[in-house]
């Protein structure tokens, strides 16, 4: 019994916090991706005025190699997953749920 007991709590932390990683990653999205934008556009209106020279190819290049990096670190994400599996199931459906909610 003490079995059912660990699996059920493991669901029900996972489903929690998982809405709640969900719900806050949606609210940072939003808010990183409104400033990345401003910052973009102050980079362009000072590279307009002869202010900056930005040297885009190196500024995407550097962003690819951190953007390969991240995706490199997906893979130690999934096999945890899997090692907590009843966990990372209520967690993902708990995500997905903050996410439409947030």
């Amino acid at each position: 019994m003490s079995e059912w007991n660990s699996i059920i709590f493991q669901l029900g932390f996972g489903a929690i916090s998982g809405f709640a990683v969900g719900y806050a990653f949606k609210k940072v999205l939003k808010l990183t991706l409104i400033i990345s934008g401003l910052l973009i556009l102050a980079l362009m209106y000072l590279q307009w005025q002869g202010i900056l020279n930005v040297n885009y190819e190196e500024l995407f290049q550097k962003v690819e190699g951190w953007i390969k990096g991240m995706m490199g670190e997906g893979s130690t994400i999934v096999s945890q997953a899997v090692a907590n599996l009843p966990f990372a199931a209520a967690f993902l459906a708990g995500f997905a749920l903050g996410l439409k909610k947030g």
